[in-house]
């Protein structure tokens, strides 16, 4: 029996976690494939999912797109989900799924801000707030990627920054906007402070990925491992319920970036994930050659990259950041 196969006088929901955890998923991931897990459970009126099967996934995903109406993406979120507890927690082979209505989904050009939308919203923008939308426009960060940046992650002498486990566990660097520098060296002596007040208190150290809490017990105490934008706060960590310092809460720059799109007039179904659809339409219009960009951006697919514009340009980091050029705009 596999070490996570799961036993008898174990609830199912334990067994889910320990995979989950054991394969690195996000919390964020982990909560999502439960939450589908659930609905399919209720949706074959409780029956032990152990005993269903590939017919009845088949049906659950097709009222998922005929009865519920969702969207593509959703389908394949729940299709994941079902498939990671068969095949990871259940140890099961569960064959293709064939033969599922899929919802249609046509394509769509993605909202892009123009230079004086990106201005407009930055002034009405300050603080951490501010900071953070520098970094999604400037580096073409998505939000979580900029919240979940280390001290160590900033790299001013080789002008990047590097993205740790983004999307799909992946690490790659990006264009470090020398106009962030002197706000980023402040954030730094900010986060500094804070990172010394906690070691003052003998506070637990920040959250380590994976298992390097275990093979470094002190790593999340140094100040290379801290935030770069430190919760002013402490919380409870969901995972093992430490309280410690964690990094600042999206919803805090949600709020904020939402309030400055309407205050600016601006009228367009803007969010956070709008200034990195700009960073890449704006540095494809300047020249920029698409490959560097899916680099950047970190897509395993180009034709992800191809959504936004087929320009070509010299390669390599022989260009600036967007956010250095608004001064001109």
């Amino acid at each position: 029996m596999s070490q996570f196969q799961v036993k008898t006088k174990a609830s199912l929901k334990e067994a889910f976690i320990s995979v989950c955890r054991f394969k690195h998923l996000s919390l964020q991931t982990e909560r999502t494939y439960w939450s589908y897990i659930k609905r399919f459970y209720l949706f074959n009126q409780r029956r032990c999912l152990r005993e269903l099967g590939v017919a009845e996934i088949r049906e659950f995903l097709t009222h998922l797109a005929v009865r519920d109406q969702v969207s593509a993406t959703t389908q394949k979120t729940a299709l994941c989900a079902l498939l990671f507890l068969y095949k990871e927690v259940y140890k099961t082979d569960v064959p293709y799924i064939t033969e599922v209505t899929r919802p249609r989904r046509p394509p769509r050009l993605p909202v892009v801000f123009s230079h004086n939308e990106v201005k407009a919203i930055l002034a009405r923008l300050g603080g951490t707030s501010r900071l953070v939308v520098n970094l999604l426009y400037g580096s073409g960060l998505r939000l979580s990627e900029a919240l979940q940046l280390r001290i160590k992650d900033v790299d001013f002498e080789l002008n990047q920054i590097i993205v740790r486990a983004g999307k799909g566990q992946k690490d790659r660097r990006t264009i470090l906007p020398q106009s962030m520098h002197p706000l980023l060296r402040a954030q730094i002596e900010r986060a500094r402070a804070i990172h010394e007040s906690d070691r003052g208190n003998d506070l637990p150290g920040v959250e380590l990925p994976f298992a390097l809490e275990r093979k470094y017990p002190n790593a999340g105490k140094e100040f290379g491992w801290f935030w770069l934008l430190p919760a002013p706060t402490l919380s409870r960590d969901p995972r093992n319920g430490i309280i410690r310092r964690h990094h600042t809460h999206h919803t805090k720059i949600q709020g904020a970036v939402k309030r400055a799109i309407r205050e600016a007039g601006i009228h367009k179904h803007g969010s956070c994930h709008t200034f990195r659809h700009s960073f890449s339409t704006h540095l494809l219009e300047a020249g920029v050659n698409l490959r560097t960009l899916q680099a950047l951006l970190g897509h395993s697919d180009i034709r992800t990259t191809q959504i936004y514009l087929h320009v070509t340009g010299e390669q390599g980091f022989t260009f600036e950041s967007p956010l250095d050029s608004l001064s001109r705009h």
